[in-house]
Formats: structure tokens, sequence, C-alpha cells
């Protein structure tokens, strides 16, 4: 729509070094678990004097520690450089996904909550996530942006002002005539006060003297 206000913004930084603290943990927890099953290959090929098993297992668990990590890197990165997140006057827009775009959208009718969640550690990276509930869902497959087939909620994550955008959720919501959350704004209608009654009988007896 022409003249539309339009705001676009994406994950903050911090959301970036938060992935890469859980990415580099979860790598972690694979290499403890290659070392361990190495370690036992290579215990059992020593004494049955196969070395050619413990040096394709050593093979085998290099190949299993550095292609997942150059991968999971290279992906973190897209995912955060194809994440944004769009308001509207109308509406708001989640887009996020590497192979598959997940694009959703959720109309300030539909909402029913807006919260702010942060957990320690996300909040030690200085970001939040915006939680936007809605009564009829939204158009698109994955509301989280995330690969969640949750229809009735959306996730704005991994922003440093979480709070402004909660509240600019809530002035777009007043600005489309919505009152609260999912409550419609009565609408004014016209009617006749005690003043306009007084008036309107005045003129029905001024009438019925001049007839007689």
């Amino acid at each position: 729509m022409a003249g539309e206000l339009l705001q676009s913004f994406r994950p903050s930084e911090g959301f970036l070094r938060y992935l890469k603290l859980k990415f580099w943990l979860a790598m972690l927890a694979t290499e403890i678990f290659v070392f361990i099953a190495l370690s036992s290959v290579m215990a059992a090929s020593v004494p049955a004097k196969r070395p050619g098993i413990g040096i394709a297992a050593a093979l085998f668990a290099i190949l299993l520690a550095t292609v997942p990590q150059l991968l999971g890197y290279l992906a973190i990165h897209l995912r955060y450089d194809t994440t944004w997140y769009v308001l509207s006057q109308r509406s708001l827009r989640i887009r996020s996904g590497i192979w598959t775009i997940h694009e959703a959208t959720i109309t300030f009718e539909n909402i029913q909550n807006v919260t702010v969640e942060s957990g320690p550690i996300e909040r030690y990276f200085g970001i939040g996530n915006v939680i936007v509930d809605t009564a009829g869902g939204s158009t698109g497959r994955a509301s989280h942006g995330e690969g969640s087939a949750n229809l009735h909620r959306g996730k704005i994550a991994g922003v440093s002002n979480a709070a402004e955008i909660r509240q600019m959720i809530l002035s777009r919501l007043s600005l489309s005539k919505v009152a609260g959350l999912g409550d419609e704004e009565p609408r004014s209608t016209p009617g006749w006060t005690a003043d306009h009654l007084a008036t309107l009988r005045e003129i029905r007896n001024t009438l019925r003297s001049e007839v007689r």
C-alpha cells in the first residue's frame, strides 16, 4: 500500500554470538563422544595387531570432528543473515530460512498477547525474544521462523530492544483500531441526548401551536 509505514529490522549481533556459543557447546559434546569412541577402537586394535583399523578410525574421527563444524558454522551465519522482521501498519512479517524459506504474516487483528522472553544466557548477550500469540494463526508453515509447525505463535528472536519492539507492536494495534489485545475498539455510534430530545419537543410544540 502506497504511503504505508514499514519498519524492518534484523536480529542483534548478540544473537549471532549466542548461536555460536550453543554451536560450540554442541561440538564440544560431539568431540568428547568421538574421542571416547576412538579410544575404545584404538584400545581394541592394538592388542589385535591390526593398526589399520585404528588409522581408519582416526581418519574417520577427524572428518567427523571437522566437517560438521565447518558446515554448522556456515549455517549459523546463513541463518543470521537470512532472518528479517517487518512491521507494517496492519501486520507483522517474520522471514527466515537457509535452504527452505519460512515466511509468516501475522495480522494485528488476530493478536491475543505479546510478551518478552529472555533466559540468563540471552540476557548475558543483551538479547531477548518477542513472543506474539494469535487467535486464528498466521499464513506460512512456521510462525517461529525456526521450523515449528505451531501456526498460533510468532517469535521475533534475538533482538536487543525486545521491550521497544513489543511497544511498537502494541502501538500498531492501536493504529489498526484494536483496543488492547484482540478486542475490537468500540465504535462511536450517533445517539440522541436529553438536550436533543428537549429541542425536538419544543419544535413539536411550536408546530402544534401554529397549526391550531
